[in-house]
Parts: C-alpha cells; structure tokens; sequence
C-alpha cells in the first residue's frame, strides 16, 4: 500500500475525507471561520477528534491552491492513499453491477467531475490506467466534492487486457461513440456492464474501441458536435439510475 501522503483543498474534499473511517487524515489547516462550520456540519460527532489542528489565516492557505489556481474555502488537509481497490476481488460472484472505464482520460477536473456523477448516481466503481490517474491532484479532490471518498478506483496496468478479462467474464462493453450505432437509452442495461469513455477530442483508442461489444451515443443537437466527457457520464448515469429504480 501506497503510505505517501498529500495535501488536499476544499470544505468537501476535506470534511469527507474526516468522515471516512478508511482515510488517514494526518494534518488539518483550518480558518477559524472554517472550524466552526465543520462543528455546525457534524454536531453530533466530533470530526477534529484525534486530528491535528492548525488554525492559518485565509492569507496563509493560499499557498496550498494558488499553483492550481482553486479555492480552499478555509480548508486543507494532509492525508494518506486509501489502500487500493483490486478489480478482480470486487467483482467476484456479484451480478448486475456497471463500471466506468476511461480510456485516455488524463484531466483531473473532468476525473473529479466523472467521479462526482458515479457517486451521485450509484456506479459501482471506475476502471482507469495507472498511469493515467492524477491520484493525488487537488484539482480532482476539489472537483470530485468529496465523493472521492465513496467509489471504488480500480487503477490497472493496461486498459485492453483488463476489457479482454472482463468479456471473459460475461461483462458487456458499451463504448460511447458519436458514430455509435444505437442511442444509448435503446439500451436495456441488463446483467454487468462496462461504460467505456474515451478521451475528449481524440475519443477512445482504436485498438480499445475493438473490445466494445456495441458502439453507443448520445443523441444531442447537431450544431453541437460533443459534449465534455463528465456532463456526458452524468446523462448516463443517471438514465441507468432511473432504469435501476423502476426495476428494483
């Protein structure tokens, strides 16, 4: 497991991260301002408990986001990596579940945003490479609002052998794709499923698209040639959240 720690900014990304009991919080830089909003979030349970406080002028946080050019609301923290989420154990013997994969995606305010949507909207979880996870970005912290906290990442080493494995066991590849042949609301959604996103402007590779069992899109307004890629997730989201609930 990954020990490093880093330093994280935002009233979400930090509040959430001191209510997960998986997340080993070792510093927290608070306003006096921002203190009191945590004790008027959490009445009933003390978050600062055992965590070391110290209290900086707005002034004196500036210093952990001005780089990134984000607000830190008050608020930054020093945490540790979750201990990581292994794919193969998580899937083993559950039925209808559907995962995000992200082929080429490597933006940390689209990451956090996607990651935002599948917590919001009940995904089971979001395959991604490695090498192409900004884990320890505070633009993605900041733009995930603390859902960061509540979905399973699955970093891989390569995207095509992990879809190759997945098709081996009785998953359904759905790339989304402009040219896709089917709207993707044509689609029932049944069994397990992987929602395969490519990057945007060059979409997904040529040689991953192969592993789709189906090309879908989403139909928008011809003037408009695409969406970004977290407002897209968010409309699929919530379309197999609405199917998920009128099944149940």
């Amino acid at each position: 497991m990954n020990k490093s720690s880093f330093f994280i900014v935002g009233q979400h990304a930090v509040i959430e991260a001191l209510k997960n009991p998986k997340r080993k919080v070792l510093r927290v830089f608070l306003t006096e301002e921002s203190k009191k909003n945590i004790h008027r979030k959490s009445p009933k349970k003390n978050l600062l408990n055992n965590i070391k406080v110290y209290f900086k002028t707005k002034k004196e946080l500036d210093k952990y986001s001005t780089k990134e050019n984000i607000l830190h609301q008050g608020y930054v923290a020093e945490i540790e990596h979750l201990e990581k989420s292994v794919l193969k154990d998580f899937i083993k013997d559950k039925q209808s579940i559907n995962l995000v994969c992200l082929d080429g995606v490597t933006d940390p305010r689209n990451i956090g945003a996607l990651i935002r949507s599948a917590v919001s909207f009940d995904l089971d979880g979001i395959i991604i490479k490695e090498r192409n996870y900004p884990s320890e970005s505070k633009l993605m912290f900041k733009a995930a609002s603390g859902a960061m906290e509540y979905i399973n990442i699955f970093e891989v080493s390569n995207i095509n052998s992990t879809l190759k494995n997945l098709k081996e066991k009785n998953f359904w590849i759905y790339g989304f794709d402009g040219n896709g042949e089917k709207n993707f609301t044509e689609i029932k959604w049944e069994g397990n499923n992987i929602l395969l996103f490519g990057s945007e402007g060059s979409g997904m590779h040529q040689h991953t698209s192969k592993y789709a069992d189906f090309l879908v899109k989403i139909d928008i307004n011809e003037k408009i040639e695409s969406l970004n890629i977290s407002n897209s997730a968010a409309i699929v989201f919530h379309h197999l959240s609405y199917i998920k609930k009128r099944v149940d």
